[in-house]
């Protein structure tokens, strides 16, 4: 969260339309080696409300998930899913230039939909669920939103959170909290590089 913020702050201090295009995301970035770009993709925002409502639903997620995992598989399961949100807008808007938060935000919902159905848990009875679909019904409705980002992250979160609420205390299981993530890392990258040189 202090990244994000920070990183807004100095780019409105900086003026965004200079710094901005430094971060964000677009095949032709990637096509000229800037790789980098798939991280920091996640970490700029295009307006104050922007921010502000990606930096709520990850402050209110991240008291759910870091209690019940732990900082280090949190930010494992953030990265993992803000990758899977960079990789998603880039397969479906390879030319849109595209940022923010929103697919590490995703991939933290559809993770929280997850643990809770493996707990017996309707999520539409929580408020998780339904952020959860009005959020998607959002991202579908509202022209310039990432489809690709906002999928892309749920569909990575969801799948990284089969490693990370695995409720086993086996060591292979706890092994695998931490592989697990990283080899979806890595797959992305794979998938990313595959992509743009195709």
């Amino acid at each position: 969260m202090s990244i994000n913020v920070g990183l807004y702050l100095w780019m409105s201090l900086s003026g965004f339309e200079q710094t901005s295009i430094n971060f964000v995301i677009s095949r032709q970035f990637l096509e000229q080696g800037e790789w980098y770009r798939l991280i920091s993709c996640g970490f700029v925002h295009f307006g104050l409300f922007h921010v502000a409502m990606n930096m709520l639903l990850a402050f209110q997620l991240g008291q759910l998930f870091e209690q019940k995992i732990g900082s280090l598989r949190f930010g494992l399961l953030y990265l993992t899913s803000l990758l899977g949100g960079s990789i998603g807008a880039l397969v479906i808007s390879p030319d849109a230039i595209t940022g923010g938060a929103s697919g590490a935000v995703f991939g933290l919902m559809a993770a929280a939909v997850v643990g809770l159905r493996h707990d017996r848990i309707n999520p539409m009875r929580t408020g998780i669920g339904t952020t959860f679909v009005l959020n998607i019904v959002i991202t579908l409705v509202i022209p310039g939103i990432s489809v690709g980002g906002h999928f892309g992250g749920a569909i990575t979160g969801a799948i990284c959170s089969l490693f990370l609420l695995n409720p086993s205390n086996k060591i292979v299981s706890k092994f695998l909290e931490i592989v697990g993530p990283i080899a979806i890392c890595l797959g992305l990258i794979y998938l990313a590089v595959t992509f743009v040189n195709a």
